[in-house]
C-alpha cells in the first residue's frame, strides 16, 4: 500500500519526487564534480569509472556502464581520456581474448587513493544535517526505492 497525496491536474515540479531526486542529484554531482575537476582534472564520469575500477579491478567497459548506469558511448569517450592520461590501461582477458579489462595504472591508483578521502569528506558534509537515525533511515529508504524502481513496468502506469 502506498501513501499517495491528493492529485491535482497540474504537476508541481517542486513537489514531484522524481524531479526533486533529479535536482538533488544534479546539485550534489555539480558540487563534487568541481572538486574532482579542480584537484584532479577529472569529470564525474571519469571519476566514476575510476571508482568502479578501484573496487572492481579488471571490469570491462560494459560492466562499468552497467554499474554506473552511464551510456556506453559516454563511458567509451571517458575511457579514452583516462587511457590518454595513463590513469587506466586495458588488458586482454586471459580466458576470453575478445574481452578487454580496464585496470587502474600506478598513477591511477595514486589519484584514486587521493580522491577517496575527498569523496568521503563530501559525503560527511552532505549528511551532516542528519542524525545517525536519519542517515540509517535514508539509506534504507534509498535502497527500498532503488529496488522498487527496478520492478516498476512503465507500461503498467
Amino acid at each position: 500500500m502506498s501513501a499517495k497525496s491528493p492529485r491535482s491536474s497540474v504537476l508541481t515540479l517542486e513537489q514531484y519526487l522524481p524531479y526533486r531526486l533529479s535536482i538533488l542529484s544534479n546539485r550534489v554531482s555539480r558540487t563534487i564534480a568541481q572538486a574532482y575537476k579542480d584537484k584532479f582534472g577529472l569529470s564525474i564520469t571519469e571519476w566514476r569509472i575510476m571508482a568502479v575500477l578501484g573496487e572492481y579491478a579488471g571490469a570491462s567497459a560494459d560492466e562499468v556502464s552497467n554499474k554506473t548506469q552511464i551510456e556506453k558511448s559516454i563511458i567509451s569517450r571517458a575511457v579514452q581520456k583516462l587511457l590518454s592520461r595513463h590513469l587506466i590501461h586495458r588488458e586482454v582477458d586471459s580466458t576470453d581474448r575478445r574481452r578487454q579489462n580496464l585496470v587502474l595504472t600506478d598513477i591511477g591508483e595514486d589519484v584514486y587513493r587521493q580522491i577517496v578521502p575527498v569523496s568521503y569528506d563530501y559525503e560527511d558534509a552532505l549528511i551532516d544535517c542528519l542524525s545517525s537515525a536519519e542517515v540509517e533511515q535514508l539509506d534504507s529508504l534509498i535502497e527500498k526505492l532503488y529496488k522498487h524502481a527496478g520492478e516498476i513496468d512503465p507500461q503498467d502506469q
